[in-house]
């Protein structure tokens, strides 16, 4: 078997493999959200739904919307490494743009996604 036909053999094989395991797993094979960050702007983006009394109002002060500091997850920053966890929750620190101005947030999820999957925005500071 000459060089020409084992590479027309592979891509033909790469093709049908590659087309199965989209049939198979669909977006999800697709998503690129592999990396801790990418997995906490997922989550938040898709269960950042109540905000905390003391959220509300810098909400109204800002003005934004929950839906608008959802949207902002897509182009946000995670500081991984100024998260607090304790035993039950985690508190995310998060760098964004709210509403066209530079805001640094806080927003805490459980630790246990069977329990609760809901995330509470805590706080919307403004960064100088």
């Amino acid at each position: 078997m000459d060089l020409k036909r084992r590479l027309t053999l592979y891509l033909v094989g790469l093709i049908i493999g590659g087309g199965m395991a989209y049939w198979i797993y669909g977006e999800r094979i697709t998503n690129g959200a592999w990396l801790p960050e990418a997995k906490v702007k997922q989550r938040l983006r898709s269960t950042l739904i109540q905000a905390s009394a003391h959220a509300e109002v810098q909400l109204a002060e800002w003005p934004a919307e929950l839906a608008t500091v959802r949207l902002a997850m897509d182009s946000a920053t995670v500081d991984l490494s100024r998260s607090q966890r304790t035993e039950d929750s985690i508190f995310y620190r998060i760098t964004t743009r709210v509403a066209g101005r530079p805001a640094e947030l806080q927003v805490s999820v459980l630790r246990k996604f069977d329990v609760d999957t809901t995330a509470t925005l805590v706080s919307l500071e403004p960064l100088h």
